[in-house]
């Protein structure tokens, strides 16, 4: 077998069939049309979406002296994210939005598996 020197072999092209040609639009027709989102969620609102809930949540947390306190202010915090997640979603920026529904549902599950791991460990339900 013979080795190359040099420079690397051109790529070689696939298979016949294997990328179709787009058909043309018939004679008359407008083109197809191509699909787009009209407004893409960006990766600098959604963080900045995940960092505010961040913070509120670190906020609300820090106010509950026990277990269940934390509990109950997590599940306030969450619920006022998700309407406020609602309100951007509709008025806003949806990637803020879709930021601050992430981390509150984040938070919440957090917050959940605190109370589970108590509840199991306890045999007795935190919140009442």
């Amino acid at each position: 077998m013979a080795e190359q020197h040099g420079a690397w072999p051109a790529a070689a092209q696939p298979p016949a069939g294997w990328l179709p040609d787009r058909p043309s639009a018939p004679a008359g027709l407008p083109p197809r049309p191509v699909y787009r989102e009209p407004h893409p969620i960006a990766v600098a609102p959604l963080l900045s979406g995940v960092g505010a809930t961040l913070v509120w949540f670190a906020l609300f947390g820090s106010l509950g002296r026990d277990l269940a306190g934390y509990a109950w202010w997590t599940l306030t915090a969450a619920v006022s994210a998700w309407a406020v997640a609602i309100v951007l979603a509709v008025l806003g920026d949806r990637g803020v939005a879709t930021g601050v529904g992430l981390a509150a549902g984040l938070g919440l599950s957090i917050a959940g598996g605190f109370v589970t791991a108590r509840w199991i460990s306890t045999n007795d339900w935190p919140l009442w």
